[in-house]
């Protein structure tokens, strides 16, 4: 779909994904067990990905079998492990940043296996939206982790490679359906890695539970149906600056939650995030050259 059949609607039900996976942040330092990345992780697709499939039916057919694995893992598997990795071992601001780096890896990796060129204004975006990050949530006297760098950096690469290739191939099936093999494939591949690695699933209190049933329900398949419908109708880069969005809430939740602090430069970083946003929606952009053009007359 071109991006001037693109609605307010469609960028916000896109926005929405990026929110919701705000939130692992929070929950992962206040309420899961700690030291359990990839049980955390298993946790979060395998069922809900169980259940859908159980709803939709339908197995791949074809080289979709090996197609929805490789995403699965890209995706899922592979991206939550990373990506608890990084919340366990870094403070959430540094692990926020380093996931700020996404949307130019997309539009990179976007160019490079769709030729879909970005515009500059994209560009730009993506750059402003990082430095805005940096402003908002990098904190001094704090420990920098390697493994947990290395995890979130590489957390960035392999999801960004997911999403373009969801892009990039146009699956037989429904969205519905492409999901729930997906969660099912990350789930599959994280489960003996965490018996294996972590041993038995631990003992859960009230509080871990339920946010186990968020991060899968919310945070994973609501999210994640919202995100690859974007991805269908969005250019790659305008949905891959949406994903700025993430650390701007997983600060702003912080605020709330943690009690931190929120000054003079967290207004500033916020500002300039949502600038980048902004930028990188051609669909806003084309909105603002056609006004611009109206007042001039």
């Amino acid at each position: 779909m071109e991006a001037k059949r693109v609605t307010w609607r469609d960028i916000a039900l896109t926005a929405f994904a990026p929110i919701a996976w705000a939130t692992t942040y929070a929950i992962t330092q206040l309420w899961l067990p700690p030291g359990r990345p990839l049980f955390s992780a298993m946790i979060r697709c395998l069922p809900v990905g169980l259940i859908l499939l159980l709803w939709v039916r339908r197995l791949p057919t074809g080289d979709w079998w090996w197609k929805a694995a490789l995403l699965g893992v890209l995706n899922f598997g592979g991206f939550f492990a990373l990506l608890f990795v990084g919340a366990y071992r870094l403070p959430g601001g540094l692990a926020s940043t380093l996931q700020a780096t996404g949307p130019l890896a997309i539009m990179l990796l976007a160019w490079l296996l769709l030729r879909e060129s970005p515009r500059r204004a994209a560009i730009l975006g993506g750059l402003l939206g990082l430095v805005g990050v940096a402003v908002l949530v990098l904190r001094a006297g704090f420990v920098v982790d390697a493994v947990g760098v290395l995890a979130a950096i590489a957390s960035v690469l392999v999801t960004s490679t997911g999403f373009v290739l969801v892009k990039r191939w146009t699956p037989p099936v429904d969205l519905l359906t492409l999901t729930a093999w997906q969660l099912v494939a990350g789930g599959l591949f994280l489960l003996p890695l965490a018996l294996a690695i972590e041993g038995p699933p631990p003992v859960l209190t009230p509080a871990a539970a339920g946010s186990y049933v968020w991060l899968a329900l919310v945070a994973t398949l609501l999210a994640y149906l919202c995100w690859f419908r974007g991805l269908r109708l969005l250019p790659a880069a305008a949905v891959g600056t949406l994903g700025l969005l993430n650390p701007l809430t997983a600060t702003l939740l912080g605020v709330v939650l943690v009690g931190e602090n929120f000054g003079p430069f967290q207004a500033l970083g916020t500002a300039l995030v949502l600038a980048g946003v902004l930028l990188g929606q051609p669909a806003v952009m084309d909105a603002a050259r056609a006004a611009w053009r109206r007042r001039a007359r």
